[in-house]
């Protein structure tokens, strides 16, 4: 905890500038962009699952510069081929769920995304791990603690490096608010509120069923309010506290299956943060971080689209990517290739903290107690 904390606060505008890549400078808070071509070491990955998200990493994977799609694994054979077209993949880079083990012994392929239904990224990942390839792990690692140190445990066992779709710490407000903070603009941090949510289609959909979600609006939406508080903050939480509503539906929202969550954590600092996660109410994404001098806010908060967000100065000036999914590859290729280190980390150990809050979040709505946390 106390070495996260001083890792980030050892960070200033100057980092922040060089873990913007792409963008090769930062001067008065703007990005300045670099005529030269990238030809450094390029990240060859290859998607496992390819619904919705698995979609939107494809697209931003094709503005990346420093990462490239060339492999799919899907048990969709219709999705392959419209995959295959759009994208170029060719036919010795496609796989199934059954034989995508044979990776192993395909040399144009460095990494593995996993964008699958969470009640899979634990046996997926770590038959993944088997092939010796980069791993990238959407969030939330496991469908709890005990799952996620599994993957992390696996991945140690195979000898290959884990890294977790954090998108978020690579957006640029989001490191502009934590290079402010480091550099002292909003005093002594007092408090943190994290909402996120929207209201919840199609009932049939996994993420209403508690076996392969692992529950319900916390491990989709409230995750973001968990992670984003800690990086925020900068500190990790050694206490949380929950409350759970009357549900509105509870044939939608079955047992086990959370419709709305409010939390709270306390931080070793004193600084305590507020939370919201729910699958009932549209235009609660919002981050709101208070500090003796100053505050910062983002507006939304959570979105794949563009960012809003202003402090007691006047407004970020970060421009935010039309794909924050974009900055994400070409950092995580970094990562991989070149030694890099990010800001905020994005690896297994920082997936299983959250899980472990959020299992603290479950335990506390259902004790009605505060619960102590250590994630150290």
């Amino acid at each position: 905890m106390d070495s996260r904390r001083n890792f980030l606060q050892k960070l200033g505008l100057s980092a922040l500038a060089i873990n913007l890549a792409p963008v090769t400078g930062w001067a008065k808070n703007k990005p300045v962009i670099s005529d030269k071509p990238y030809d450094g070491p390029v990240l060859r990955v290859a998607m496992v699952g390819i619904g919705t998200y698995g979609n939107i990493v494809a697209r931003a994977l094709q503005a990346s510069t420093k990462a490239k799609l060339v492999g799919v694994v899907s048990g969709t054979p219709s999705k392959v081929k419209d995959w295959q077209t759009k994208y170029g993949i060719p036919d010795k880079n496609v796989y199934n769920y059954d034989n995508f083990e044979d990776i192993k012994n395909n040399p144009d392929i460095d990494a593995i995304y996993f964008t699958v239904p969470n009640f899979l990224h634990q046996p997926y990942v770590l038959r993944g791990a088997k092939t010796g390839k980069f791993i990238i792990s959407e969030k939330p690692l496991g469908r709890n603690a005990k799952e996620a140190q599994e993957i992390v445990d696996g991945c140690k066992k195979a000898g290959v490096k884990l890294l977790v779709g954090y998108r978020m710490h690579f957006e640029p407000k989001n490191l502009e608010i934590i290079a402010m903070r480091n550099a002292g603009d909003f005093g002594k941090i007092k408090y943190f509120t994290g909402n996120g949510g929207f209201r919840i289609g199609d009932p049939t959909q996994w993420r209403l069923d508690r076996e392969k979600a692992g529950g319900g609006s916390m491990m989709d939406i409230g995750i973001y309010a968990v992670n984003g508080a800690r990086y925020m903050v900068g500190e990790d939480p050694i206490w949380v506290t929950a409350q759970e509503p009357p549900k509105s539906d509870p044939v939608k929202f079955k047992e086990g299956v959370d419709e709305t969550i409010m939390f709270q954590m306390g931080f070793p600092s004193g600084a305590v943060a507020s939370c919201l996660s729910t699958y009932a109410m549209n235009n609660v994404d919002r981050f709101l971080l208070i500090g003796e001098r100053g505050y910062a806010e983002l507006n939304p908060a959570n979105g794949y689209g563009p960012l809003k967000g202003r402090t007691n100065k006047g407004d970020l000036k970060a421009v935010s990517p039309p794909m924050q999914q974009t900055i994400q590859m070409d950092e995580m290729a970094g990562i991989f290739l070149e030694g890099k280190s990010p800001i905020v980390p994005v690896d297994g150990e920082e997936a299983v903290k959250d899980a472990k809050i959020i299992d603290a979040v479950y335990e506390a709505v259902k004790t009605g107690k505060k619960i102590p946390l250590k994630l150290s």
